[in-house]
């Protein structure tokens, strides 16, 4: 990244690991921040692909505000409703719903998954809870030729109905009761960096053109990859930290080792474009329409 801005936005960005993860210093999100800190914050996310920011002691208005220098929002989640008056909110809360203790990339069974994901954490257990994210653009790079050229040619199912719901998901029946379904690319190319990246994660259901048997050694061989300890960082949470990474570049993990202590954090994404693939194609809607999440609604920005 430039160190020209860094020295003019006064921002310290510090590497946290081989190939993923940043810790940003000097940034306090209830201000309002200049272009040349935000162009510093997303040239840190999209060279490391996960950055973190300690104690922001920030409110669901100043995470929005602060969302949407990065792009337009989606809504909270696409089938969990959101907290009254918080439509572009989703409650990750152990007590209820999903845990995600499952390798996954954020809502790849919809046809335009987010782009950026915030998540600000208001609750973390007293020990475990931590968080691993892992490079998928590094995965790509670091797979042998022969096994680039099929990923290459390669297109994956994505589903709401999935290993990630299966292990995850406590009310399983009403995750699953309107079906997505979405084709994409096994790897795309970043709409801004031009890197290319694996598409898989927990929601990867059966790779087009091959049988159920077939599907699965393809995508657990692929995946296997992609979690690879050299691919990951992993962040142990304070009550106030903000993450934000890089959907179209990661998947995530958040460990269940924090017994019946409670966890809660609330995130906010940022709309993402259709994933191309090398050859061109897009990505594509096989069930259930997410229009309506993946569009913010116009009239919503304050005047």
């Amino acid at each position: 990244m430039s160190e020209a801005l860094l020295r003019l936005s006064g921002i310290e960005v510090t590497q946290l690991a081989g190939a993923i993860g940043s810790e940003i210093k000097g940034v306090d999100l209830r201000e309002a921040l200049d272009d040349k800190t935000v162009a510093v914050i997303r040239q840190a996310l999209l060279a490391h692909k996960v950055v973190f920011l300690r104690d922001q002691q920030i409110g669901y208005e100043d995470q929005v505000a602060f969302a949407r220098r990065l792009g337009d929002l989606t809504l909270g989640h696409p089938i969990y409703a959101a907290p009254e008056g918080k439509q572009f909110l989703r409650e990750m809360d152990s007590r209820h719903n999903s845990r995600a203790n499952h390798w996954h990339t954020d809502l790849t069974f919809v046809e335009r998954p987010p782009a950026f994901a915030l998540l600000h954490a208001k609750i973390i257990p007293p020990v475990g809870g931590d968080t691993m994210w892992a490079n998928t653009v590094a995965a790509y790079t670091s797979l042998p030729e022969e096994l680039q050229q099929l990923a290459d040619r390669l297109r994956v199912v994505h589903s709401n109905n999935s290993d990630y719901t299966d292990a995850t998901v406590s009310a399983r029946d009403s995750y699953i009761e309107t079906p997505y379904e979405a084709e994409h690319p096994a790897v795309r190319v970043h709409p801004e960096t031009g890197e290319r990246a694996l598409v898989l994660g927990g929601f990867a259901r059966s790779v087009v053109g091959f049988g159920p048997q077939a599907s699965r050694d393809l995508i657990r061989v692929l995946q296997e990859h992609v979690t690879k300890p050299e691919h990951t960082v992993r962040w142990k949470w304070r009550v106030g930290d903000l993450a934000i990474w890089d959907n179209q570049a990661t998947q995530h993990y958040a460990i269940y080792d924090y017994g019946t202590e409670v966890r809660r954090a609330e995130r906010v994404t940022v709309a993402g474009p259709v994933p191309v693939g090398v050859d061109g194609r897009p990505g594509v809607s096989l069930r259930g329409d997410t229009t309506a999440y993946s569009q913010e609604p116009v009239d919503t920005r304050p005047v």
